[in-house]
Protein backbone atom coordinates (compact mmCIF):
# COMPACT_ATOMS: atom_id res chain seq x y z
CA UNK A 1 0.00 0.00 0.00
CA UNK A 2 3.00 2.07 0.88
CA UNK A 3 4.18 2.33 -2.87
CA UNK A 4 0.89 3.94 -3.93
CA UNK A 5 0.88 7.26 -1.66
CA UNK A 6 1.38 10.69 -2.83
CA UNK A 7 1.62 13.71 -1.63
CA UNK A 8 0.73 17.37 -3.14
CA UNK A 9 2.32 19.27 -4.22
CA UNK A 10 3.52 16.88 -6.66
CA UNK A 11 7.58 15.48 -6.50
CA UNK A 12 8.58 16.77 -10.37
CA UNK A 13 11.64 17.64 -11.67
CA UNK A 14 10.35 21.07 -12.37
CA UNK A 15 12.37 23.37 -14.77
CA UNK A 16 14.21 26.46 -13.39
CA UNK A 17 13.37 29.47 -15.27
CA UNK A 18 15.27 32.31 -16.09
CA UNK A 19 12.91 35.48 -16.41
CA UNK A 20 14.12 39.00 -16.86
CA UNK A 21 10.89 41.53 -16.64
CA UNK A 22 11.37 45.60 -16.48
CA UNK A 23 9.84 45.48 -13.52
CA UNK A 24 11.06 42.92 -10.89
CA UNK A 25 14.80 42.33 -12.98
CA UNK A 26 15.88 38.68 -13.09
CA UNK A 27 14.61 35.73 -11.27
CA UNK A 28 15.48 32.07 -11.46
CA UNK A 29 12.66 29.51 -9.63
CA UNK A 30 11.04 27.01 -10.35
CA UNK A 31 7.74 26.75 -12.32
CA UNK A 32 5.19 24.83 -13.86
CA UNK A 33 1.75 25.06 -14.61
CA UNK A 34 -1.34 24.81 -16.36
CA UNK A 35 -1.63 21.06 -16.88
CA UNK A 36 -3.16 18.46 -19.30
CA UNK A 37 -3.04 14.74 -18.32
CA UNK A 38 -4.01 12.35 -21.48
CA UNK A 39 -3.85 8.74 -21.03
CA UNK A 40 -2.08 7.51 -24.50
CA UNK A 41 -0.96 4.13 -25.46
CA UNK A 42 -0.78 2.80 -22.03
CA UNK A 43 0.82 5.97 -20.05
CA UNK A 44 -0.24 8.85 -18.55
CA UNK A 45 1.24 11.90 -20.26
CA UNK A 46 1.57 15.02 -18.65
CA UNK A 47 2.08 18.37 -20.31
CA UNK A 48 2.59 21.21 -18.63
CA UNK A 49 3.86 25.53 -19.01
CA UNK A 50 7.75 25.66 -19.15
CA UNK A 51 8.56 22.52 -19.01
CA UNK A 52 10.47 21.81 -22.46
CA UNK A 53 9.00 18.48 -22.47
CA UNK A 54 6.34 16.68 -21.07
CA UNK A 55 6.19 14.18 -17.95
CA UNK A 56 5.28 10.62 -18.33
CA UNK A 57 3.93 7.76 -15.57
CA UNK A 58 2.59 4.49 -15.75
CA UNK A 59 1.12 4.40 -12.45
CA UNK A 60 -0.04 8.55 -11.51
CA UNK A 61 2.60 7.99 -8.79
CA UNK A 62 6.52 8.19 -10.50
CA UNK A 63 6.87 10.68 -13.32
CA UNK A 64 9.80 11.28 -15.61
CA UNK A 65 10.60 13.86 -17.82
CA UNK A 66 10.90 13.53 -21.24
CA UNK A 67 12.60 16.47 -23.07
CA UNK A 68 11.04 17.78 -26.27
CA UNK A 69 13.10 19.59 -28.57
CA UNK A 70 10.31 20.04 -31.47
CA UNK A 71 7.35 21.47 -29.20
CA UNK A 72 7.59 25.23 -28.36
CA UNK A 73 9.38 25.42 -25.00
CA UNK A 74 7.76 28.76 -23.82
CA UNK A 75 4.44 28.99 -25.27
CA UNK A 76 2.33 28.72 -22.11
CA UNK A 77 -0.80 26.48 -21.02
CA UNK A 78 -0.07 23.81 -23.45
CA UNK A 79 -2.93 21.07 -24.44
CA UNK A 80 -2.17 17.58 -25.69
CA UNK A 81 -5.63 15.42 -26.60
CA UNK A 82 -6.13 12.38 -28.49
CA UNK A 83 -7.26 13.12 -32.12
CA UNK A 84 -7.98 10.55 -34.72
CA UNK A 85 -5.35 8.11 -32.98
CA UNK A 86 -2.73 10.54 -32.78
CA UNK A 87 -1.81 13.55 -30.19
CA UNK A 88 -2.57 16.88 -30.78
CA UNK A 89 -0.65 19.13 -29.18
CA UNK A 90 -0.88 23.73 -29.41
CA UNK A 91 -0.12 26.33 -26.86
CA UNK A 92 -0.93 29.72 -26.13
CA UNK A 93 0.86 32.26 -28.58
CA UNK A 94 1.03 35.98 -28.56
CA UNK A 95 0.21 35.49 -32.59
CA UNK A 96 -1.96 32.79 -34.07
CA UNK A 97 -1.35 29.79 -32.60
CA UNK A 98 0.10 26.39 -33.87
CA UNK A 99 -1.28 22.56 -34.49
CA UNK A 100 1.45 19.98 -33.67
CA UNK A 101 1.30 16.16 -34.35
CA UNK A 102 2.91 12.71 -32.36
CA UNK A 103 2.54 9.33 -32.36
CA UNK A 104 5.11 8.58 -30.97
CA UNK A 105 6.06 11.23 -28.48
CA UNK A 106 9.35 9.16 -26.68
CA UNK A 107 10.58 9.95 -29.86
CA UNK A 108 9.87 13.40 -30.34
CA UNK A 109 8.05 13.36 -33.56
CA UNK A 110 6.13 16.45 -32.99
CA UNK A 111 5.50 17.87 -36.41
CA UNK A 112 3.77 20.98 -37.04
CA UNK A 113 0.77 20.10 -39.24
CA UNK A 114 -1.08 23.28 -39.38
CA UNK A 115 -1.57 26.81 -38.52
CA UNK A 116 -4.68 27.80 -36.40
CA UNK A 117 -6.75 31.13 -38.22
CA UNK A 118 -7.18 32.04 -34.30
CA UNK A 119 -5.25 34.03 -32.05
CA UNK A 120 -5.46 32.16 -28.21
CA UNK A 121 -4.11 31.72 -25.03
CA UNK A 122 -5.21 29.25 -23.00
CA UNK A 123 -6.84 26.69 -25.47
CA UNK A 124 -7.98 23.41 -25.54
CA UNK A 125 -9.07 21.13 -28.38
CA UNK A 126 -11.81 18.42 -27.72
CA UNK A 127 -13.07 15.46 -30.44
CA UNK A 128 -16.69 14.47 -29.34
CA UNK A 129 -17.64 10.84 -30.05
CA UNK A 130 -18.98 11.62 -33.23
CA UNK A 131 -15.22 12.80 -34.37
CA UNK A 132 -16.15 16.63 -34.71
CA UNK A 133 -13.73 18.71 -33.59
CA UNK A 134 -13.98 21.48 -31.30
CA UNK A 135 -11.45 24.49 -29.77
CA UNK A 136 -11.91 26.54 -27.32
CA UNK A 137 -9.69 29.59 -25.63
CA UNK A 138 -9.80 32.42 -23.56
CA UNK A 139 -7.57 34.01 -21.02
CA UNK A 140 -8.54 37.53 -20.38
CA UNK A 141 -9.76 40.28 -18.07
CA UNK A 142 -12.21 41.69 -20.44
CA UNK A 143 -12.73 39.16 -23.07
CA UNK A 144 -14.79 35.96 -22.72
CA UNK A 145 -13.86 32.41 -23.24
CA UNK A 146 -15.33 31.06 -26.38
CA UNK A 147 -15.30 28.37 -28.68
CA UNK A 148 -15.33 26.94 -31.93
CA UNK A 149 -15.45 23.90 -34.48
CA UNK A 150 -12.00 22.91 -36.06
CA UNK A 151 -11.56 21.49 -39.65
CA UNK A 152 -10.29 18.21 -38.76
CA UNK A 153 -8.47 18.05 -41.86
CA UNK A 154 -6.67 21.63 -41.85
CA UNK A 155 -7.84 22.94 -38.72
CA UNK A 156 -9.11 26.23 -39.67
CA UNK A 157 -12.56 27.17 -37.73
CA UNK A 158 -15.96 26.29 -39.43
CA UNK A 159 -18.47 29.17 -38.74
CA UNK A 160 -17.65 32.13 -36.16
CA UNK A 161 -16.50 31.80 -32.63
CA UNK A 162 -19.13 31.62 -29.80
CA UNK A 163 -18.48 33.36 -26.64
CA UNK A 164 -19.50 30.87 -23.85
CA UNK A 165 -18.01 32.10 -20.57
CA UNK A 166 -17.61 35.73 -18.72
CA UNK A 167 -17.15 36.85 -15.66
CA UNK A 168 -19.76 37.25 -12.78
CA UNK A 169 -18.74 38.41 -9.77
CA UNK A 170 -21.22 40.34 -8.63
CA UNK A 171 -22.98 36.85 -7.98
CA UNK A 172 -19.68 34.24 -8.03
CA UNK A 173 -17.58 35.47 -4.97
CA UNK A 174 -15.18 33.02 -5.91
CA UNK A 175 -13.89 34.57 -8.98
CA UNK A 176 -13.49 37.92 -7.12
CA UNK A 177 -9.82 38.72 -7.27
CA UNK A 178 -7.31 38.51 -3.94
CA UNK A 179 -6.09 36.49 -1.32
CA UNK A 180 -9.06 35.09 0.72
CA UNK A 181 -11.11 37.27 -1.82
CA UNK A 182 -9.83 40.51 -0.12
CA UNK A 183 -8.92 42.83 -3.34
CA UNK A 184 -5.16 43.83 -3.57
CA UNK A 185 -3.42 46.78 -3.16
CA UNK A 186 -0.69 47.73 -5.55
CA UNK A 187 2.27 49.37 -4.86
CA UNK A 188 4.55 51.08 -6.62
CA UNK A 189 4.64 52.14 -10.59
CA UNK A 190 4.16 48.12 -11.71
CA UNK A 191 1.02 48.34 -9.54
CA UNK A 192 -0.42 51.66 -11.17
CA UNK A 193 0.41 50.11 -14.24
CA UNK A 194 -1.67 46.87 -13.38
CA UNK A 195 -4.43 48.91 -11.44
CA UNK A 196 -5.05 50.90 -14.71
CA UNK A 197 -4.69 48.17 -17.29
CA UNK A 198 -6.76 45.74 -14.83
CA UNK A 199 -8.55 47.20 -11.99
CA UNK A 200 -9.88 44.25 -10.11
CA UNK A 201 -11.46 42.44 -13.19
CA UNK A 202 -10.78 38.33 -12.79
CA UNK A 203 -8.83 36.72 -15.62
CA UNK A 204 -11.30 34.14 -16.93
CA UNK A 205 -9.08 31.18 -18.76
CA UNK A 206 -8.13 27.71 -18.59
CA UNK A 207 -10.79 26.17 -20.54
CA UNK A 208 -11.65 22.00 -20.82
CA UNK A 209 -14.15 20.42 -22.04
CA UNK A 210 -14.92 16.75 -20.91
CA UNK A 211 -18.20 14.94 -21.95
CA UNK A 212 -19.81 12.41 -19.48
CA UNK A 213 -22.78 10.41 -21.46
CA UNK A 214 -25.16 13.07 -23.00
CA UNK A 215 -23.31 16.33 -20.71
CA UNK A 216 -20.46 18.68 -21.44
CA UNK A 217 -18.75 20.39 -18.54
CA UNK A 218 -17.02 22.98 -19.60
CA UNK A 219 -14.43 24.06 -17.33
CA UNK A 220 -12.67 27.16 -16.24
CA UNK A 221 -10.56 29.07 -14.64
CA UNK A 222 -10.39 32.19 -11.95
CA UNK A 223 -9.42 34.49 -10.71
CA UNK A 224 -5.87 34.51 -11.22
CA UNK A 225 -2.95 32.38 -10.53
CA UNK A 226 -0.97 34.19 -8.34
CA UNK A 227 -3.86 34.08 -5.53
CA UNK A 228 -4.82 31.52 -3.26
CA UNK A 229 -7.99 31.47 -4.28
CA UNK A 230 -7.34 30.54 -7.84
CA UNK A 231 -10.10 27.78 -8.65
CA UNK A 232 -12.22 25.59 -11.49
CA UNK A 233 -15.61 26.30 -12.17
CA UNK A 234 -17.57 24.53 -14.47
CA UNK A 235 -20.79 25.32 -17.18
CA UNK A 236 -22.88 22.17 -18.13
CA UNK A 237 -24.80 21.82 -21.70
CA UNK A 238 -25.89 19.70 -23.83
CA UNK A 239 -23.56 20.37 -26.85
CA UNK A 240 -19.74 21.28 -27.18
CA UNK A 241 -20.86 24.69 -27.74
CA UNK A 242 -23.72 24.91 -25.74
CA UNK A 243 -26.18 26.37 -24.55
CA UNK A 244 -24.35 25.87 -21.16
CA UNK A 245 -25.99 26.77 -17.52
CA UNK A 246 -23.43 27.72 -15.21
CA UNK A 247 -22.85 24.97 -12.24
CA UNK A 248 -23.80 26.56 -8.95
CA UNK A 249 -21.65 23.87 -7.07
CA UNK A 250 -18.49 25.63 -8.94
CA UNK A 251 -15.77 26.44 -8.01
CA UNK A 252 -15.50 22.28 -8.29
CA UNK A 253 -11.77 22.78 -7.46
CA UNK A 254 -10.33 25.01 -5.17
CA UNK A 255 -7.57 25.01 -2.01
CA UNK A 256 -7.57 28.43 -0.04
CA UNK A 257 -5.93 27.37 2.70
CA UNK A 258 -3.20 24.73 4.20
CA UNK A 259 0.40 24.40 3.47
CA UNK A 260 0.33 24.52 -0.37
CA UNK A 261 -3.41 26.64 -2.07
CA UNK A 262 -4.52 27.06 -5.36
CA UNK A 263 -6.33 24.26 -7.56
CA UNK A 264 -7.33 26.21 -10.66
CA UNK A 265 -6.48 25.53 -14.52
CA UNK A 266 -6.41 22.27 -14.70
CA UNK A 267 -7.50 19.42 -16.71
CA UNK A 268 -10.29 16.01 -15.65
CA UNK A 269 -9.31 12.36 -16.54
CA UNK A 270 -9.80 9.05 -16.40
CA UNK A 271 -7.43 6.33 -15.18
CA UNK A 272 -7.19 2.85 -16.35
CA UNK A 273 -9.90 1.87 -14.36
CA UNK A 274 -12.16 4.18 -14.98
CA UNK A 275 -11.39 6.82 -11.76
CA UNK A 276 -11.79 10.76 -12.12
CA UNK A 277 -8.56 12.76 -11.71
CA UNK A 278 -8.13 16.54 -11.70
CA UNK A 279 -4.84 18.05 -12.20
CA UNK A 280 -4.18 21.67 -11.71
CA UNK A 281 -2.12 24.70 -11.06
CA UNK A 282 -1.20 25.33 -7.33
CA UNK A 283 0.58 28.40 -6.67
CA UNK A 284 3.85 29.76 -4.55
CA UNK A 285 4.37 33.36 -6.08
CA UNK A 286 6.41 34.91 -3.90
CA UNK A 287 9.81 35.12 -6.57
CA UNK A 288 7.03 35.76 -9.39
CA UNK A 289 3.44 35.64 -9.35
CA UNK A 290 4.48 32.86 -11.98
CA UNK A 291 6.33 30.74 -9.48
CA UNK A 292 3.84 27.35 -9.45
CA UNK A 293 3.49 23.64 -9.02
CA UNK A 294 1.30 20.96 -9.95
CA UNK A 295 -1.36 19.20 -7.26
CA UNK A 296 -3.39 15.90 -8.50
CA UNK A 297 -7.27 15.63 -6.67
CA UNK A 298 -9.61 11.93 -6.61
CA UNK A 299 -12.37 13.76 -8.76
CA UNK A 300 -15.59 12.37 -10.10
CA UNK A 301 -19.56 12.72 -11.02
CA UNK A 302 -21.84 12.28 -8.21
CA UNK A 303 -25.26 10.72 -8.93
CA UNK A 304 -26.71 14.11 -9.97
CA UNK A 305 -24.42 14.49 -12.51
CA UNK A 306 -22.03 17.61 -10.28
CA UNK A 307 -18.44 17.50 -10.99
CA UNK A 308 -16.48 17.42 -8.21
CA UNK A 309 -12.90 16.92 -6.59
CA UNK A 310 -12.17 15.69 -2.96
CA UNK A 311 -9.67 18.41 -1.39
CA UNK A 312 -10.50 17.59 2.12
CA UNK A 313 -6.63 17.99 3.23
CA UNK A 314 -5.66 18.46 -0.07
CA UNK A 315 -1.63 18.60 0.39
CA UNK A 316 -1.87 15.33 3.41
CA UNK A 317 -0.84 12.16 2.20
CA UNK A 318 -3.06 10.49 -0.78
CA UNK A 319 -3.79 6.82 -1.91
CA UNK A 320 -3.70 6.05 -5.79
CA UNK A 321 -4.94 2.77 -5.82
CA UNK A 322 -4.53 0.37 -8.34
CA UNK A 323 -7.87 -0.28 -9.39
CA UNK A 324 -11.42 1.33 -9.26
CA UNK A 325 -12.15 3.20 -5.78
CA UNK A 326 -14.07 6.00 -3.66
CA UNK A 327 -13.13 9.02 -4.09
CA UNK A 328 -14.17 9.94 -0.89
CA UNK A 329 -13.65 7.04 1.75
CA UNK A 330 -10.70 5.27 -0.09
CA UNK A 331 -8.32 8.36 -0.71
CA UNK A 332 -6.52 9.12 2.21
CA UNK A 333 -4.11 6.54 4.01
CA UNK A 334 -5.86 8.12 7.55
CA UNK A 335 -1.90 9.87 8.16
CA UNK A 336 -1.73 13.12 10.19
CA UNK A 337 0.40 15.77 9.99
CA UNK A 338 2.77 15.82 12.90
CA UNK A 339 5.36 18.89 12.47
CA UNK A 340 3.01 21.89 12.67
CA UNK A 341 4.12 24.39 14.46
CA UNK A 342 7.40 21.84 15.80
CA UNK A 343 10.26 23.55 17.89
CA UNK A 344 13.07 23.28 15.04
CA UNK A 345 17.19 24.31 15.15
CA UNK A 346 19.59 24.47 12.50
CA UNK A 347 23.29 24.48 11.99
CA UNK A 348 23.21 28.09 10.79
CA UNK A 349 20.30 30.52 9.63
CA UNK A 350 20.48 33.29 7.22
CA UNK A 351 18.91 36.36 8.95
CA UNK A 352 14.97 36.67 8.38
CA UNK A 353 14.89 32.92 7.69
CA UNK A 354 14.47 31.16 11.11
CA UNK A 355 14.25 27.49 11.60
CA UNK A 356 10.60 28.20 12.31
CA UNK A 357 9.81 28.89 8.87
CA UNK A 358 9.98 25.46 7.93
CA UNK A 359 7.17 23.95 10.18
CA UNK A 360 4.34 26.93 9.62
CA UNK A 361 2.50 24.99 7.21
CA UNK A 362 3.42 27.64 4.62
CA UNK A 363 5.22 27.11 0.76
CA UNK A 364 5.50 31.04 0.90
CA UNK A 365 8.12 30.73 4.25
CA UNK A 366 11.28 29.29 4.58
CA UNK A 367 14.14 29.26 6.42
CA UNK A 368 17.41 29.06 5.11
CA UNK A 369 21.00 28.29 6.05
CA UNK A 370 23.25 30.89 6.72
CA UNK A 371 25.61 29.58 4.39
CA UNK A 372 25.91 27.55 1.16
CA UNK A 373 28.10 24.49 2.27
CA UNK A 374 26.72 21.21 2.22
CA UNK A 375 26.17 19.52 5.54
CA UNK A 376 24.02 22.57 6.73
CA UNK A 377 21.23 20.62 8.75
CA UNK A 378 17.56 21.27 10.02
CA UNK A 379 16.50 19.80 13.11
CA UNK A 380 12.48 18.90 14.65
CA UNK A 381 11.27 18.25 17.91
CA UNK A 382 7.88 16.82 17.61
CA UNK A 383 7.50 17.40 20.87
CA UNK A 384 6.33 13.70 21.83
CA UNK A 385 7.36 10.46 20.71
CA UNK A 386 4.50 9.68 17.24
CA UNK A 387 4.50 7.26 14.67
CA UNK A 388 6.21 8.37 11.86
CA UNK A 389 4.69 6.95 8.46
CA UNK A 390 5.90 9.49 5.63
CA UNK A 391 7.73 12.90 5.48
CA UNK A 392 7.44 15.53 2.80
CA UNK A 393 11.23 17.89 2.24
CA UNK A 394 9.43 20.97 0.64
CA UNK A 395 12.67 22.79 -1.07
CA UNK A 396 12.46 26.37 -1.71
CA UNK A 397 13.98 28.64 -4.49
CA UNK A 398 16.23 31.40 -2.20
CA UNK A 399 17.61 34.43 -4.20
CA UNK A 400 19.16 32.13 -7.38
CA UNK A 401 19.46 34.72 -9.75
CA UNK A 402 22.97 35.99 -8.67
CA UNK A 403 23.81 32.26 -8.66
CA UNK A 404 22.72 30.58 -11.54
CA UNK A 405 24.11 31.17 -15.74
CA UNK A 406 22.50 33.21 -17.70
CA UNK A 407 20.94 31.74 -20.41
CA UNK A 408 21.74 33.08 -24.09
CA UNK A 409 18.66 31.54 -25.44
CA UNK A 410 15.98 34.01 -24.16
CA UNK A 411 12.79 34.66 -26.17
CA UNK A 412 10.47 37.27 -26.00
CA UNK A 413 7.57 36.74 -23.72
CA UNK A 414 4.62 38.12 -22.37
CA UNK A 415 6.43 41.26 -20.03
CA UNK A 416 10.04 40.49 -20.86
CA UNK A 417 12.15 37.71 -21.96
CA UNK A 418 12.34 34.36 -20.68
CA UNK A 419 14.23 31.07 -20.96
CA UNK A 420 13.88 27.44 -19.84
CA UNK A 421 17.00 25.72 -17.75
CA UNK A 422 16.58 22.15 -20.19
CA UNK A 423 18.48 20.37 -17.33
CA UNK A 424 17.95 18.96 -13.65
CA UNK A 425 19.37 19.99 -10.59
CA UNK A 426 20.39 18.13 -7.67
CA UNK A 427 18.45 18.56 -4.56
CA UNK A 428 20.82 16.39 -2.31
CA UNK A 429 19.53 15.55 1.53
CA UNK A 430 19.91 13.17 4.00
CA UNK A 431 17.01 12.08 6.62
CA UNK A 432 17.43 10.96 9.77
CA UNK A 433 15.14 9.84 12.80
CA UNK A 434 15.46 9.51 16.29
CA UNK A 435 13.34 8.68 19.59
CA UNK A 436 15.71 10.59 21.96
CA UNK A 437 17.87 12.83 19.64
CA UNK A 438 21.31 11.00 20.37
CA UNK A 439 21.02 7.55 18.04
CA UNK A 440 19.88 8.73 15.09
CA UNK A 441 18.50 6.06 12.20
CA UNK A 442 19.05 6.96 8.72
CA UNK A 443 15.47 6.52 6.52
CA UNK A 444 16.40 8.60 3.15
CA UNK A 445 19.84 9.50 1.38
CA UNK A 446 20.32 10.99 -2.02
CA UNK A 447 23.23 12.87 -0.97
CA UNK A 448 26.03 12.31 -3.91
CA UNK A 449 23.07 11.10 -6.06
CA UNK A 450 22.47 13.98 -8.10
CA UNK A 451 18.94 13.53 -7.74
CA UNK A 452 16.22 16.51 -8.42
CA UNK A 453 13.27 15.75 -5.98
CA UNK A 454 12.14 19.52 -4.91
CA UNK A 455 9.38 18.22 -2.99
CA UNK A 456 10.56 14.75 -1.97
CA UNK A 457 7.35 12.61 -0.60
CA UNK A 458 9.23 10.05 1.27
CA UNK A 459 7.51 6.91 2.72
CA UNK A 460 8.71 4.39 5.13
CA UNK A 461 8.69 0.98 4.39
CA UNK A 462 7.50 0.25 7.76
CA UNK A 463 6.24 2.94 10.16
CA UNK A 464 8.87 3.66 13.07
CA UNK A 465 8.71 5.62 16.52
CA UNK A 466 10.13 8.76 16.16
CA UNK A 467 10.21 12.43 18.21
CA UNK A 468 12.95 14.14 16.37
CA UNK A 469 13.88 14.85 12.48
CA UNK A 470 16.73 15.95 10.61
CA UNK A 471 17.36 16.63 7.32
CA UNK A 472 21.31 17.16 6.07
CA UNK A 473 22.00 19.00 2.91
CA UNK A 474 24.37 17.93 0.23
CA UNK A 475 24.25 19.86 -3.27
CA UNK A 476 21.80 21.79 -3.92
CA UNK A 477 20.98 23.66 -7.20
CA UNK A 478 23.31 26.40 -8.60
CA UNK A 479 25.55 26.27 -5.47
CA UNK A 480 22.22 27.69 -3.21
CA UNK A 481 22.36 27.41 0.17
CA UNK A 482 19.83 24.83 1.59
CA UNK A 483 16.37 26.54 2.06
CA UNK A 484 13.44 24.37 3.34
CA UNK A 485 9.69 26.10 3.13
CA UNK A 486 8.42 22.72 4.83
CA UNK A 487 9.61 19.43 6.47
CA UNK A 488 6.61 17.70 7.23
CA UNK A 489 5.92 15.32 8.84
CA UNK A 490 3.18 12.90 9.19
CA UNK A 491 1.72 9.49 10.77
CA UNK A 492 -0.32 9.46 14.02
CA UNK A 493 0.32 11.03 17.45
CA UNK A 494 -0.65 9.24 20.81
CA UNK A 495 -3.07 12.02 22.05
CA UNK A 496 -6.75 11.52 22.08
CA UNK A 497 -8.97 12.97 19.22
CA UNK A 498 -9.58 17.11 19.59
CA UNK A 499 -13.88 17.09 20.25
CA UNK A 500 -15.93 18.61 17.60
CA UNK A 501 -16.68 21.98 16.82
CA UNK A 502 -20.51 23.65 16.25
CA UNK A 503 -19.82 26.26 13.37
CA UNK A 504 -21.96 29.67 13.85
CA UNK A 505 -21.77 32.88 11.65
CA UNK A 506 -23.86 34.28 9.47
CA UNK A 507 -23.94 35.13 5.80
CA UNK A 508 -23.51 38.90 5.38
CA UNK A 509 -23.88 39.09 1.98
CA UNK A 510 -24.77 36.82 -0.96
CA UNK A 511 -21.36 36.12 -1.66
CA UNK A 512 -19.99 35.72 1.78
CA UNK A 513 -20.69 34.02 4.93
CA UNK A 514 -18.27 34.89 8.06
CA UNK A 515 -17.98 31.64 10.46
CA UNK A 516 -16.55 31.19 14.17
CA UNK A 517 -16.59 27.81 16.36
CA UNK A 518 -14.97 27.78 20.00
CA UNK A 519 -11.65 26.07 20.20
CA UNK A 520 -11.32 22.48 20.46
CA UNK A 521 -8.83 21.37 23.21
CA UNK A 522 -5.67 19.68 21.79
CA UNK A 523 -7.07 20.76 17.97
CA UNK A 524 -3.93 21.51 15.47
CA UNK A 525 -6.56 22.92 12.63
CA UNK A 526 -9.97 22.77 11.21
CA UNK A 527 -11.09 22.16 8.03
CA UNK A 528 -14.30 24.10 6.60
CA UNK A 529 -16.68 22.62 4.42
CA UNK A 530 -19.15 23.68 2.96
CA UNK A 531 -21.72 23.15 -0.36
CA UNK A 532 -25.09 24.30 -1.41
CA UNK A 533 -26.15 21.30 -0.42
CA UNK A 534 -26.18 19.18 3.37
CA UNK A 535 -24.85 16.34 1.85
CA UNK A 536 -22.55 17.90 -0.86
CA UNK A 537 -20.15 19.98 1.15
CA UNK A 538 -17.24 19.51 -2.00
CA UNK A 539 -15.62 22.43 -0.97
CA UNK A 540 -13.11 22.86 1.93
CA UNK A 541 -10.49 25.25 3.58
CA UNK A 542 -7.68 23.88 5.97
CA UNK A 543 -6.98 26.57 8.19
CA UNK A 544 -4.30 26.45 11.30
CA UNK A 545 -3.96 28.66 14.35
CA UNK A 546 -7.18 29.99 14.15
CA UNK A 547 -11.08 30.11 14.99
CA UNK A 548 -12.45 32.04 12.38
CA UNK A 549 -13.13 31.96 8.86
CA UNK A 550 -14.48 34.56 6.45
CA UNK A 551 -15.73 32.36 3.01
CA UNK A 552 -16.04 34.98 0.47
CA UNK A 553 -16.58 32.26 -2.45
CA UNK A 554 -20.42 31.81 -2.29
CA UNK A 555 -22.90 31.56 -5.26
CA UNK A 556 -25.42 34.49 -4.53
CA UNK A 557 -28.94 33.10 -4.62
CA UNK A 558 -27.99 29.70 -3.41
CA UNK A 559 -28.12 28.18 0.38
CA UNK A 560 -25.07 27.26 1.88
CA UNK A 561 -24.10 24.55 4.74
CA UNK A 562 -21.15 24.49 6.63
CA UNK A 563 -19.02 22.10 9.08
CA UNK A 564 -16.13 22.49 10.99
CA UNK A 565 -13.77 19.77 11.41
CA UNK A 566 -11.28 19.26 14.21
CA UNK A 567 -8.22 17.53 14.11
CA UNK A 568 -4.91 16.67 15.46
CA UNK A 569 -2.08 13.79 15.20
CA UNK A 570 -4.35 11.42 15.96
CA UNK A 571 -7.19 12.24 13.80
CA UNK A 572 -10.25 13.81 12.26
CA UNK A 573 -13.71 14.73 14.38
CA UNK A 574 -16.15 15.29 12.57
CA UNK A 575 -18.53 18.56 13.18
CA UNK A 576 -22.18 19.19 12.63
CA UNK A 577 -23.54 20.76 9.51
CA UNK A 578 -24.91 23.45 10.16
CA UNK A 579 -27.25 26.16 7.49
CA UNK A 580 -26.17 29.81 7.20
CA UNK A 581 -28.74 32.28 5.93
Amino acid sequence: MNSRIVCNPLDLSYRYQDIRTPFVGRSVHREAADPTVVFYRGRYLMFASMTRGFWHSEDLIEWTLQPSEKIPAIDYAPDVREVDGALLFTASRKTKGRFFRSVDPFADDFEEIAPSDVAFWDPDTFQDDDGRLYLYWGCSHNRPVSGVELDRSTFRSLGEPVPLISADTANRGWERTGDDYVAEVRRGFAGKVMDAYIGDAPFIEGAYMNRVGDRYYLQYAGPGTQFNTYADGCYVGDGPLGPFDYDPHSPFSSKPGGFITGAGHGSTFQDRHGNWWHVATMRVSVNADFERRIGLFPAGFDDDGVLFCNQNFADYPMLVPDRAFDPWTEASPGWMLLSHRAHATASSSAEGHDPALATDESVRSWWVAGSDRPGEWLQLDLGEEATVHALQVNLADHELASRAPKRRDLAKATFGKRAVFPDSHPTEVRVELSVDGVEWTVVHDTIGSREDAPHAFIVLPEARRARFVRVTAGEMPFGGAFAASGVRVFGLADVPLPDAVAVGGERHDPRTASLRWDAAPGAVGYNVRYGIAPDKLYHSWLVYDRTDLEVGSLNAGHPYWFAVDSFNGAGVAPGAVARLD
